[in-house]
């Protein structure tokens, strides 16, 4: 896509653009806003909730023997067996949700590895190397919400997605051209030939050696539009496109799923003392 084609769509998507890119880093990382309502929300409808008819019988078991699944008698609150009680049932809840059961280990050519919330994606060329960087954590969120007047329980939620901000690290020798990315909130609806960015760039920077803050950097909104079009089709060209972008908020949010529940299992495992 030439950058005039995409600078004559630059008028539709600047409003858009400047509102997902109006925090454009001086450092390169930033937390993006906590999602605004629990997956607890989420999984309304397939898991039992506490106070439901599952959940009840297990909030109000009396027995002196622990019913948490340690086998010993009295030795937890009563507020500790609530807790692995209910994490049990949502677990169960979320492992059914998943859609990746198993995570790849490539990418679109890019190799894959994790290290708890943080992902490496690299990818080796004939004299440079792309590497893509990017942190789960609190990057879940959900599109939409419908609400139902007359039936509350039949509330629709929209899937949860990840939709991380990302650095793009195009490093030749000592040097590296480094972007800063992120998804767009709302794109403008495309007709047949229009092309729509689902992803722009917060920030540039090019330095020698490790990054480290006295690096200049400049903002993506404040560049020049046909500067920024070029950069976007560099970044096309090196594999970081709409469809690698899509692709890449597939494998975030299957990414975050497993460790949240890692994180469920966990806390259980604490709870109980094991």
């Amino acid at each position: 896509m030439s950058g005039l084609v995409r600078s004559a769509h630059r008028v539709i998507q600047g409003c858009v653009k400047n509102t997902s890119l109006a925090s454009a880093l001086v450092n390169r990382t930033q937390a993006p806003v906590k999602r605004d309502f629990t997956r607890g929300i989420w999984h309304m409808s397939c898991s039992s909730r506490v106070g439901g008819p599952a959940s009840t019988g297990l909030l109000h078991n009396h027995s002196n023997t622990c019913s948490c699944g340690c086998g010993l008698k009295a030795l937890h609150t009563k507020g500790e067996r609530e807790l692995v009680e209910f994490l049990t049932e949502e677990i169960v809840a979320e492992r059914k949700a998943q859609k990746l059961k198993t995570l790849p280990t490539e990418l679109d050519g890019f190799k894959v590895q994790g290290s708890s919330a943080e992902v490496l994606l690299t990818k080796a060329l004939k004299d440079e190397v792309i590497n893509v960087t990017f942190n789960v954590n609190h990057t879940v969120d959900s599109d939409d919400f419908n609400e139902s007047e007359a039936q509350p329980e039949k509330q629709e939620f929209s899937e949860m997605r990840s939709k991380p901000q990302f650095e793009v690290d195009i490093v030749r020798g000592d040097t590296t051209l480094g972007f800063t990315c992120s998804f767009l909130q709302d794109q403008p609806s495309a007709s047949a030939d229009e092309y729509n960015d689902i992803f722009g760039i917060d920030e540039v920077t090019l330095y020698r050696g490790e990054w480290n803050d006295k690096v200049y950097a400049v903002a993506g909104d404040v560049l020049d539009g046909y500067l920024y079009d070029l950069l976007m089709n560099l970044l096309e060209e090196k594999g970081i496109s709409n469809e690698f972008a899509q692709k890449l908020s597939d494998f975030s949010t299957g990414y975050e799923h497993a460790a949240y529940i890692s994180l469920l299992e966990g806390i259980s495992k604490f709870t109980i003392g094991k």
